[in-house]
């Protein structure tokens, strides 16, 4: 498989698991006296995978047009991405008064005890965030042998203008 392909793959990849964390539970709370549990998706957590997925998206998107320099430069941000990512999905950790600043039915006054259980959706998230890394890092180690946008279209310089009409009137393509 081409790099290029590659890169685009992990970063559709990352994509999907970092949006899936944006909703599946992220933090479950136990309020006690038989209330019922409750349920904190990603995006009421924290926002920032699906930003950095999107972000990431972005860049990948950018990549196809710009230079080999340019690529590594994105490829690199890209990587920077997927490390915060990582970063967030390790150290989001919400506590008793932050769950209950999001919902006041958990404050300490209305709730007899407090239980927390985590949630599948910090795996998705790091699972994201070690994807958008070795696209960034795919993207730079690989940058030069891309691939460029306008080079397919490109005509040869050795060829004379009368050369390409023979071409077109033969039924061929001459910038193929």
């Amino acid at each position: 498989m081409k790099p290029q392909r590659l890169v685009d793959l992990l970063a559709l990849v990352a994509l999907v698991l970092l949006g899936l964390s944006a909703y599946l539970t992220w933090v479950s709370v136990n309020p006690g006296n038989g209330r019922v549990d409750e349920v904190f998706n990603g995006y009421s957590i924290t926002k920032a995978p699906v930003a950095l997925a999107l972000a990431a998206l972005v860049a990948v998107v950018i990549t196809k047009l710009a230079g080999t320099a340019l690529r590594r430069l994105l490829g690199a941000l890209v990587a920077v991405l997927g490390a915060i990512a990582v970063a967030v999905a390790l150290l989001v950790r919400p506590d008793g008064p932050e769950l209950s600043r999001i919902r006041p039915v958990l404050s300490a006054v209305l709730a007899d005890q407090v239980i927390q259980t985590g949630g599948p959706a910090p795996w998705f998230a790091l699972g994201g965030g070690i994807t958008l890394v070795a696209a960034g890092l795919l993207t730079v180690l690989t940058a030069h042998r891309w691939r460029s946008a306008t080079q397919r279209y490109e005509r040869d310089p050795a060829a004379s203008p009368a050369d390409q009409w023979k071409a077109i009137d033969a039924g061929e393509d001459p910038t193929l």
